[in-house]
């Protein structure tokens, strides 16, 4: 039995990967989540005997150094943290204190059993990009918003607790994960209800600005193989489909797929943070994969057919 911590298993993609972990006989996973942007409506649905929620906040050391003293983990997936670009432009201390909880989850990792410790890191590290497609090793990381400062230092603090007790990583670098348990803090999830709800759908700037879409499968399936198949150890992995859409596309997309009759209403650029390109060089993510990634418009329509997102806009 592999004994497994999930921080941030009430999220987006932590839940995600806790209910594909469960999938697994073989598996005992202990979620965490101080449920500040996290939802108990997204634990797994059936409580079975290899599982539980704690709530607690990793970046208190006396609740996260009793948890993982007491279960004696064998791994360790870190993906708690202040998420969303509003909320950590106007959040910037507590998005700082999140280098409170990747010390502490690194520090009671390597005092315990803990073999491994997979550490959610995100595209914003590379800043405002110099050229396209954003490689783990050769593109500069320019980042400054302290959201992006934080996960650098995180993947920083991975590495140095490999060299100083040969604690053993993996660095996921997320690119724009959507799927049925986003929020609409996001802008998937955002554009998506406001679209089946016939609103306004706001954009930020002229709407020029790109990103790549990753559906929760593949960013999921991604994690698990380097998991199970002990790929990209001591390695950083871009973890983000390489399909090119500003974001004005994606909101005609999604008024064409849901027949809405939303209008699109263009606000104020944000002052910072909403940088304007961003895509991976995700070769290595392909080659872990081995599948095709799913295509925006399919992984749109799996939203709108998820029971799950229709009810958390209230449809």
């Amino acid at each position: 039995m592999k004994k497994i911590l999930v921080t941030g298993g009430a999220g987006n993609v932590g839940s995600a990967l806790v209910e594909k972990l469960l999938q697994s006989p073989d598996n005992m996973v202990i979620i965490v989540d101080n449920l500040s942007t996290g939802f108990l409506s997204k634990l797994p649905k059936e409580k079975t005997a290899n599982w539980d929620f704690i709530k607690a906040d990793v970046n208190n050391l006396k609740a996260i150094s009793t948890i993982m003293n007491s279960y004696n983990f064998d791994y360790v997936f870190h993906f708690a943290a202040v998420v969303g670009v509003i909320r950590t432009q106007e959040n910037p201390l507590s998005v700082l204190d999140d280098i409170k909880g990747i010390r502490n989850v690194l520090d009671c990792a390597k005092n315990t059993s803990v073999k491994r410790v997979f550490f959610s890191s995100s595209s914003e590290v590379y800043g405002e990009p110099v050229s396209l497609p954003q490689h783990e090793h050769k593109t500069p990381l320019n980042s400054r918003l302290p959201y992006a400062v934080v996960k650098n230092v995180g993947e920083s603090y991975c590495r140095s607790y490999k060299q100083e007790y040969n604690l053993d990583y993996s660095i996921f670098r997320f690119f724009n994960t959507y799927g049925p348990n986003q929020s609409t803090d996001f802008v998937v999830a955002r554009f998506l209800a406001a679209a089946l709800k016939g609103q306004d759908i706001t954009i930020y700037g002229d709407g020029s600005q790109t990103r790549t879409f990753t559906y929760v499968d593949d960013t999921i399936d991604t994690c698990l193989k380097c998991f199970n198949d002990d790929l990209h150890v001591n390695d950083v992995i871009n973890i983000g489909n390489d399909k090119l859409c500003t974001i004005l596309e994606l909101a005609n997309l999604i008024i064409s797929m849901t027949h809405s009759k939303s209008k699109i209403i263009h606000l104020p650029p944000l002052p910072e943070g909403d940088m304007t390109r961003r895509q991976p060089d995700n070769s290595k993510m392909q080659e872990v994969l081995g599948r095709p990634l799913i295509s925006l418009e399919d992984g749109l329509k799996r939203m709108m057919e998820s029971k799950y997102f229709l009810s958390s806009i209230g449809l």
